[in-house]
């Protein structure tokens, strides 16, 4: 499935997984012992993590900070940034 989504549409599924796992993050920052809320922070960092292998290979890094190998020539710099999409 993943490799039918637009650049957009996997960037708009990225970001709402990032926002959902900060916004668990914080509550269990709170409630560290809630099994439901670390239950589902887990499957939505698993969910994060394929998301962005399948970004990353299909329209490059979405960082340059070692989290992401390049090909040749430096994927980083061939645009659009993450940022514009």
């Amino acid at each position: 499935m993943h490799e039918l989504m637009t650049r957009e549409s996997l960037m708009k599924a990225i970001q709402e997984l990032q926002f959902a796992a900060v916004d668990l993050g914080l509550f269990l920052d709170n409630y560290p012992r809630h099994q439901k809320a670390l239950a589902d922070y887990n499957m939505y960092t698993q969910q994060l993590i394929q998301l962005r292998r399948a970004y990353e290979v299909k329209f490059g890094p979405l960082t340059h900070f070692g989290y992401a190998p390049s090909q040749y020539p430096w994927q980083w710099v061939c645009g659009p940034w993450p940022w514009e999409i």
